[in-house]
């Protein structure tokens, strides 16, 4: 199809869509609007996780092996912290330090993250505009049975453990949209609007909570298709299925549409969850990406389904 394409991402998984999007599209041609609900500081630095994985990923410096982080990692830095007894429960590389560096002291002389993230992407040759969903901060922290955590602690220091009963999103009613979000969305160039099959909860929900994207969505003109992550009545990744079952939900692509609800025109659903109890508008795929063959495989029927609704 032509025309722009707009994808809505965090982790590893939206990272993972973005990039089989990017194959296929003319350069230029793609807006990646991106979590940062994850970011946090640590030993004094910004840490902006999501996106670091997209830059990563979309500069072909990510590490495939260990699914995270960048290729050819060394250790030294942390190997010198813990020698000194800092905690060492969220591991930087001695690569990924570059960013960490050069974003805090950026952000120390009062520029926004959108112009940070935009140099770092052109100085890897990444074509593809990369957005924080808000300049401001938004922190999401998960209400457990270990107290209020904030997301680093529970996803990295306690790997997913205590139960969930609510998420908050700290900051976000007072959140701006970053520059060019919602044009990129309401844009009549953009033919189609990508929701990546990242966690519903904790990677797509806060881009959603800045106010102005989910109107911005609902009035947009392209089609909004949204990529299930759940693959035979599972998650591929991440504590997506074990955070439906600790709020009440059963685990299925059904239950994460009706958590989208009107935001979404139709679904590309794995084809293991077949006959399913999904009655939206969906087509069907294999939609696991382990190689890039599999990441363009599916951005390109997710373009042919948004095509289809045009």
């Amino acid at each position: 199809m032509s025309g722009r394409v707009v994808v809505l991402t965090g982790g590893v998984g939206g990272a993972k869509l973005a990039q089989g999007l990017a194959a296929i599209l003319p350069p230029r041609d793609l807006t990646a609007v991106v979590n940062t609900g994850d970011d946090f500081r640590h030993f004094g630095l910004a840490i902006s996780p999501d996106i670091d994985t997209l830059l990563y990923t979309l500069s072909g410096r990510s590490d495939t092996l260990r699914g995270w982080g960048r290729a050819g990692e060394t250790w030294n830095f942390m190997d010198a912290a813990r020698s000194l007894s800092a905690p060492d429960w969220f591991a930087l590389g001695d690569g990924d330090l570059a960013l960490h560096v050069l974003r805090t002291d950026r952000l120390a002389c009062g520029e926004p993250l959108s112009s940070i993230i935009a140099d770092f992407a052109g100085s890897w040759g990444i074509a593809t505009k990369i957005l924080p969903m808000s300049d401001d901060p938004v922190a999401t922290r998960l209400e457990t049975d270990a107290g209020v955590l904030d997301f680093q602690d529970y996803f990295v220091a306690r790997r997913c453990e205590p139960r969930v009963q609510t998420i908050r999103f700290d900051g976000a009613a007072a959140a701006r949209p970053a520059p060019g979000v919602i044009k990129a969305i309401g844009d009549a160039r953009t033919s189609a609007i990508v929701i990546a099959p990242s966690n519903p909860y904790l990677s797509i929900d806060p881009i959603l909570a800045v106010p102005g994207v989910a109107e911005a969505l609902r009035a947009a003109k392209a089609p909004v298709v949204a990529v299930s992550p759940i693959v035979g009545g599972a998650a591929v990744k991440g504590p997506t299925a074990k955070l439906m079952a600790e709020m009440g939900m059963v685990v299925s692509p059904a239950a994460v549409a009706a958590h989208y609800g009107n935001l979404v025109d139709a679904w590309l659903v794995d084809g293991r969850d077949a006959g399913s109890d999904f009655t939206a508008p969906h087509a069907l795929a294999d939609t696991l990406m382990p190689t890039l063959d599999d990441k363009v495989r599916v951005a390109k029927a997710a373009l042919a389904l948004a095509g289809s609704l045009a």
